[in-house]
């Protein structure tokens, strides 16, 4: 279990980056869900102990990862949103060299864990090519082998997906499922879908807070009878934007589809069976309502 308790980070500009951020994260996949600039990457830095937070606590098990980094880190896995490598070095030899720092330093036992993570992350038939080739998918998924080695207990992917075509999304969240299932991976993204496809639990952050947190089909059946649709007219936009409060808008075959909040059916409107998009786009509307 990780336990995050009041944490807070201000930067030395002023910016408040994190404010009281307290969670509870269990074995299994979490996603933080949030938009950019919420917190959420400095969130996994300090979690990464890569930065000391202003005020707060965190502990995984019985480790205190303020207290005693070096301890985390023996049992971390982390993907950060982007991530450096000798591009010219094969992914053979550049898994070989990170088991050497992680204290992997038996020839033979770097060898059963450099193949094996090769075949796990469907990079085998490529491990002598050089990083530079790599498709971003391929790269994410090799940045993924990297943070398994040493069989981290904590994971923390931060925006894996971002950038990446569907297929080598679909390829590289299977592969997160695959071992989620007994670790602590923690899933940063401000896309939905991955959190909607993977995670029993989520939280959503924005503003430096947690503004809600949960099982996703809780969340997504508390919007029920509070979210309405509309198919419009682009140019009749701004007159629901002036007596509505509008949480999304997307296109679709020529017309706009508009999503509502409100606790009483709007004239006109359909009401939505929610989904997890839903929830993010409400909470983040409320937030915008509030300031």
């Amino acid at each position: 279990m990780l336990e995050i308790a009041g944490l807070s980070h201000t930067y030395a500009n002023g910016t408040v980056a994190l404010n009281d951020v307290s969670l509870s994260i269990p074995r299994g996949m979490f996603g933080l869900l949030g938009p950019n600039g919420a917190g959420k990457s400095t969130l996994m830095r300090t979690i990464a102990t890569l930065q000391a937070p202003t005020a707060g606590t965190i502990r995984f098990g019985d480790i205190d990862a303020l207290a005693e980094p070096d301890r985390l880190r023996r049992t971390l896995g982390y993907l950060p949103q982007d991530f450096g490598v000798y591009p010219r070095v094969s992914a053979y030899a550049m898994l070989d060299q990170m088991a050497v720092l992680k204290g992997i330093t038996g020839r033979a036992d770097r060898k059963a864990v450099v193949e094996t993570l090769l075949n796990q992350t469907n990079l085998w038939a490529v491990r002598d090519k050089a990083i530079a080739g790599f498709s971003g998918g391929m790269r994410q998924r090799f940045g993924i082998a990297q943070a398994l080695i040493g069989n981290p207990e904590l994971i923390i992917v931060d925006e894996p997906t971002a950038g990446l075509d569907p297929e080598e999304r679909n390829r590289f969240l299977n592969l997160l499922a695959a071992i989620g299932d007994n670790v602590v991976v923690i899933l940063s993204t401000h896309i939905v879908d991955d959190v909607a496809d993977l995670c029993p639990l989520m939280a959503v952050l924005a503003n430096g807070r947690v503004q809600l947190q949960g099982k996703p089909a809780d969340l997504i059946a508390s919007t029920r009878g509070h979210v309405w649709r509309k198919a419009i007219g682009h140019s009749e936009l701004p007159t629901y934007q002036a007596s509505h409060e509008i949480i999304s808008t997307r296109l679709f075959a020529g017309q706009t589809i508009i999503h509502v909040l409100s606790d009483r059916q709007p004239a006109g409107f359909h009401p939505v069976e929610g989904g997890l998009e839903d929830v993010y786009f409400a909470t983040l509307s409320t937030l915008r309502r509030a300031a």
